[in-house]
């Protein structure tokens, strides 16, 4: 069976492309040490309300004689617990660890103006670590369809300088 020449170039092409995706994946698993998104811990969406995300909010923690932050976020069809009644307030130039997960559907978490961005998986926690560096609003949206409402469902991380952030915001 004869192959014309332009059929030739375009098959050889085709594993061309094959061997490059499959290579850059191993690549980012092992030496970027990529992990998916299951990878730090899962949870029982049933039974939140017996862990932290049960009262979710922001939590002071101290590591290595630092202050840090912990936010734990549900996200429920069609809102961010807390995010959307009421803002996260957390100071700038502080670490700040969200913890976010879901009770119901796939909902999504990006923080709009920055490189926060996760998928809320129900039975899964997922965990991000930033550093934000100036006093400003950033918004919360759901970028994974969750059903009908999912347009409205958006939130507020208000950061704020460190002298006027008000610790009575803390959760327990």
């Amino acid at each position: 069976m004869h192959i014309h020449k332009f059929e030739r170039f375009w098959i050889n092409l085709s594993y061309v492309l094959i061997a490059f995706f499959i290579a850059s994946v191993v690549y980012g698993f092992v030496v970027m040490d990529l992990k998916v998104i299951g990878d730090y811990k899962t949870i029982d969406p049933q039974n939140l309300h017996e862990t932290e995300f049960g009262n979710p909010g922001v939590r002071a923690v101290t590591k290595n004689g630092e202050t840090e932050y912990e936010v734990y976020v549900q996200t429920i069809q069609f809102a961010f617990a807390p995010g959307t009644a009421q803002p996260i307030t957390v100071p700038a130039n502080t670490r700040v660890t969200f913890y976010i997960t879901s009770p119901d559907v796939l909902h999504g978490f990006d923080v709009v103006g920055t490189n926060l961005n996760t998928m809320a998986i129900p039975g899964q926690i997922a965990k991000m670590t930033t550093i934000f560096p100036e006093v400003r609003e950033y918004g919360i949206v759901c970028n994974e369809y969750c059903g009908p409402a999912h347009h409205v469902m958006e939130g507020k991380i208000n950061v704020v300088p460190k002298s006027e952030f008000d610790k009575t915001n803390l959760v327990e």
